[in-house]
């Protein structure tokens, strides 16, 4: 290759066909601050901001928010494992930006929970204070290192967890998540399961594995079933107990219905390896 090719390849500058590359460090791509790999049909997704402890700033709640809503509409999708490099899994809003206008993208960001029709599995390790916490409760499965910690620590800094309080409060209770956003303390992972908040505490070195082969065996699942369970908890959270009885009759006769559920009782019955 002609050296200016090359140069103008890898800085993308020339002058009048002359090569121009006054300083091609400067052009280093930016790190991706969100990472996303597949597997099958589960899409993982690692916050990438270690540096920072992953805090939240207004680039990464979006592309998060982005890849979450996508992977929802998509049908190669059935589940999502949300992962963390570096020692903390999330510490928060990232103080260091003015959070003013980004009440709608965070709100999105910490309702997708009980929005979305894909199930989300959690791995936890490290801190996962204030947002990070919120980012748990909305997973609907989650597993944290032994080491981890959780909190609703915003009160520390002269603010309540106005956008995650909800999702906590579901994860845990009212009361709990009333506590900690009183008093700002954070609880160790053997409590934050005791809560309710994860499901499993195990050793940091097996964390990723073992999320990755739940989040796996949930991706196997049936996605119909799996999505019509998940709608049907979010539209009883606002229905009385007889039409939440309803329509939970009617869900599962629509299920009953399904190729798929007829196909998987026969291959049952008949003792044959149920359709993939």
């Amino acid at each position: 290759m002609h050296w200016a090719a090359a140069v103008r390849s890898r800085c993308g500058w020339t002058r009048r066909g002359k090569p121009w590359a006054p300083r091609c460090s400067r052009l280093k791509s930016k790190p991706m601050i969100l990472l996303s790999n597949r597997q099958g049909r589960l899409l993982e997704l690692t916050l990438n901001r270690p540096e920072k402890r992953n805090a939240l700033n207004a680039e990464l709640c979006r592309e998060l928010v982005q890849a979450l809503e996508q992977a929802d509409a998509d049908p190669a999708t059935n589940a999502v494992l949300l992962t963390a490099n570096g020692k903390s899994f999330c510490a928060g809003m990232d103080l260091s930006q003015d959070p003013s206008g980004l009440a709608e993208i965070h709100n999105r960001l910490f309702t997708l929970g009980a929005r979305t029709g894909k199930p989300l599995v959690a791995a936890v390790q490290g801190a996962a204070l204030a947002g990070g916490t919120g980012l748990v409760a909305n997973a609907h499965v989650a597993i944290a290192a032994e080491e981890a910690t959780f909190g609703l620590t915003e009160i520390r800094i002269g603010l309540w967890p106005f956008l995650i309080f909800r999702a906590v409060a579901a994860a845990i209770g009212e009361r709990r998540a009333l506590e900690l956003s009183l008093t700002g303390r954070t609880i160790g992972a053997a409590e934050a399961q005791a809560w309710g908040l994860v499901h499993q505490v195990v050793p940091a070195p097996e964390l990723v594995g073992r999320a990755r082969e739940l989040a796996l065996g949930i991706a196997s699942a049936s996605p119909a079933a799996i999505q019509a369970g998940l709608a049907y908890l979010r539209d009883a959270r606002v229905l009385g107990w007889e039409e939440a009885g309803r329509l939970a009759a009617q869900a599962r006769e629509a299920i009953f219905g399904s190729a798929e559920f007829q196909e998987k009782v026969r291959a049952l019955l008949t003792k044959r390896p149920p359709p993939a």
